[in-house]
Parts: C-alpha cells; sequence; structure tokens
C-alpha cells in the first residue's frame, strides 16, 4: 500500500520596508522549509536588496498597499502553485522560524484547523498598549468566531487551504487578517488551535505598521457587522467565552516538518 503524499507547505512572508531583519528571516524560514514567498509591499528601503541570491519567491507592489494585499497575493500565488498550507510570519524578526515544526505537529494533530502562534510566552515584553489592544481584539474576533480564540492578533499562522480560499474576502489591511480568522471557522467550517510562542519585541525591530487605536476600531467594526450578519449573537457570544481556547504545545519529539 503507497504511503500518502507529503503536503506542500511554503513560508509565506509580507514585507514592507523590513531592511534590518528580512534577510535573517528568509534565511531561518528556508532552513525549515524549502519554499518561501516573499510579498514585497513597495518598500522604499533596502528589502529587496536583501534577498539577492536567496531561492525565494519574490512578488512586489509598486507601492504600498497593506498587509491584507500581501497576503492576499501571497494566498493566490501559493494556490496557483498547488500548496496545501501556508506558514505565514511577519519580516520585521518578531517571529523565529524554528516555531514552524511545532506549529505544523500542531496542524498535523488537528488537520481542519488554522493555527495560531500565540504570544503567550514572556508576555512582559509586549508593550501595554499593545497588549490591551490585543485582548480587546481577542474579546471581539472571538465572539465573532463564536469560538473562543487565543491571539487573534498574531501574524505567525498556519492557513490550511481551506483557509487560503477565502481570499476574496472583502478586508483590507490588519482587518483581513481578522476576517479570514472568522470566516475560516464560520464558513469554512475549521477549528483555531493555538501553540505558545515568545513575545519578542526589541529596538532593533523597526516601528510597527500597526496602529493601536485606528487599527483596533476598523478591527471591532468589521467584527461588530459580522457577528450581526451572522445571528444567534447571544449564543455566540456564550460559546465564545464559556470556555478556554485550544492551546497545544507539542512535545520536542513531535517537532518535525510535515508528515
Amino acid at each position: 500500500m503507497s504511503r500518502p503524499s507529503q503536503p506542500r507547505i511554503a513560508v509565506l512572508i509580507p514585507a514592507l520596508n523590513e531592511e534590518l531583519a528580512i534577510r535573517r528571516v528568509v534565511e531561518s524560514a528556508l532552513a525549515v522549509l524549502p519554499d518561501v514567498i516573499v510579498v514585497d509591499d513597495g518598500s522604499t528601503d533596502r528589502t529587496v536588496d536583501e534577498l539577492a541570491g536567496l531561492p525565494v519567491t519574490l512578488l512586489r507592489h509598486d507601492t504600498p498597499r497593506g498587509k491584507g494585499e500581501s497576503l492576499r497575493d501571497g494566498f493566490r500565488e501559493a494556490l496557483r502553485r498547488g500548496f496545501d498550507a501556508v506558514v505565514a510570519m511577519d519580516g520585521d524578526g518578531q517571529h523565529d522560524a524554528a516555531d514552524i515544526p511545532r506549529m505544523l505537529a500542531a496542524a498535523k494533530a488537528f488537520p481542519d484547523s488554522l493555527v495560531i502562534g500565540a504570544r503567550m510566552r514572556t508576555r512582559d515584553n509586549q508593550p501595554n498598549a499593545r497588549r490591551r489592544a490585543n485582548a480587546v481584539a481577542d474579546w471581539g474576533i472571538s465572539w465573532g468566531c463564536g469560538i473562543p480564540v487565543a491571539d487573534t492578533q498574531s501574524g505567525q499562522r498556519y492557513y490550511p487551504r481551506a483557509a487560503m480560499e477565502l481570499v476574496d474576502l472583502p478586508a483590507q489591511g490588519f482587518v483581513f487578517e481578522a476576517a479570514i480568522l472568522i470566516a475560516a471557522v464560520r464558513e469554512a467550517g475549521l477549528g483555531v488551535v493555538s501553540v505558545p510562542i515568545e513575545t519578542r519585541y526589541n529596538h532593533e525591530f523597526r516601528l510597527s505598521h500597526f496602529r493601536p487605536v485606528r487599527d483596533i476600531t476598523l478591527i471591532s467594526l468589521y467584527t461588530i457587522g459580522r457577528v450581526i450578519h451572522y445571528g444567534n449573537v447571544i449564543q455566540s457570544y456564550r460559546r465564545s467565552h464559556a470556555s478556554a481556547p485550544c492551546i497545544v504545545d507539542p512535545p520536542l519529539t513531535e517537532q518535525h516538518g510535515p508528515a
């Protein structure tokens, strides 16, 4: 009896003015998975130059279009090339490619789920404003999903094909990440699993493109609209806060690549 074929998984890295970290991020990703897609969102620094000589697929925007459009174009490229899933991670060095095998182990154990690298370790490293904004987002987006979700704002995620196929959702910027999370649960029937990762905020990173007040307001307005759209508002709230999020932390023996 033949063994099932291995799933094809790529790393997807949206990047905007990440010259300080992008090469190190991409090299670390290539050490884990051989296929890396970088979407440069109209960088005006040396981000693209820093990728010279690396075996990556590079997509470029002439001008910045926002993280949502970068993810959207990355999903389309991954689907076009027949990948079964992508692991998205930010280009600023906040995420560690060494966490990817643990996320893949969780995806293997929960094959019909989107996996989030949840910044639950050393959380005190997170700026207070970001921590408060993320708590608000977790509360609201969990309601939108109808299930509890840990760290809804983390950009390190494993997106299975069913999630990538939601590429045409009408949402832009950072709202797109909330939109695809909600739709993955509500419309694609996926679960959400969180894998604990370190919280990394160092002075070497450039200033975040995320603006807590503006972006959380936009995300909240979108989420409220989706809660109303799906109906059963009270029941959704109760389901989303009646239990703890699904959190798994694969042991070292399971920290391997796709199988």
